[in-house]
């Protein structure tokens, strides 16, 4: 995949990385592919102990979806196919039963967020900026982002950084809790050691947490509250408020 490869490390790693750099690693039909990919690879080989998303290059880990790409998609049957096929994914990633984290090497905005919401850790290298901003383009998180915001942080917080579509510094999310670390820089050997005591203990000890937590996500039904959530956006893509503020937004 040429806009999302992905690879293993001696310890058991999974890398999944978005390289689309000269888009700001914005997720098009090709990083879906990708995705899918290393979530089949994920789930199958037992030799994968964890898994990180990250992105190409210094600037941005993710900046959403490709607004050039499905600004094309007009109508909610058109946006449900895109948001149903990504968010899909993103509860996959969300209850795989083993840790996931989001190394955060820049932006990441609207659904770069949801990505970073759907893994169990989020890691961030200082001067990244992060943000739910999707209200800007009068619809709602569309891959399920907001229902796990939801799980991660609590109702009032998440809801409040969902209202307003703010965007904040890395320190900042830290400080709310989104984050668990922020670093000067960041690697993929920042990964590992932030993962490295996990990765020592026995790997089935892991994935009974996990399956733990999975268990918990079951019993507020995650998986239909992120399939809730993609139609509401779908409803609320096909409406003329959207398609001009995604125009105004590429008139920037």
């Amino acid at each position: 995949m040429g806009d999302f490869i992905q690879f293993k490390t001696d310890e058991g790693l999974l890398f999944g990385k978005i390289t689309r750099p000269e888009k700001r690693n914005a997720v098009n039909f090709r990083v879906m592919d990708g995705f899918r990919e290393m979530l089949d690879r994920a789930e199958r080989d037992s030799s994968v102990k964890a898994v990180v998303i990250t992105g190409e290059g210094d600037n941005a880990f993710c900046a959403g979806g490709d607004v050039e790409e499905f600004h094309r998609l007009k109508t909610q049957a058109e946006a449900i196919s895109m948001l149903s096929r990504m968010g899909s994914l993103l509860c996959r990633l969300a209850m795989l039963p083993k840790p996931t984290l989001a190394s955060i090497n820049g932006t990441a905005v609207g659904g770069g967020s949801e990505i970073a919401a759907a893994c169990d850790f989020r890691i961030a290298r200082r001067g990244a900026r992060l943000g739910f901003i999707q209200a800007n383009l009068a619809i709602t998180t569309g891959w399920g982002g907001g229902s796990l915001l939801y799980e991660r942080l609590g109702p009032s917080v998440a809801f409040k950084l969902l209202s307003e579509a703010d965007i904040y510094t890395a320190d900042e999310m830290k400080e709310i809790g989104f984050l668990q670390e922020v670093y000067d820089t960041l690697t993929e050997q920042t990964a590992f050691e932030y993962m490295a005591k996990m990765l020592q203990k026995d790997s089935g000890v892991i994935e009974a947490y996990k399956k733990a937590m999975i268990e918990k996500f079951h019993a507020v039904r995650l998986q239909e509250r992120m399939e809730n959530e993609w139609k509401r956006c779908a409803e609320l893509w096909a409406r003329n408020a959207h398609h001009d503020a995604v125009s105004r937004f590429l008139k920037q």
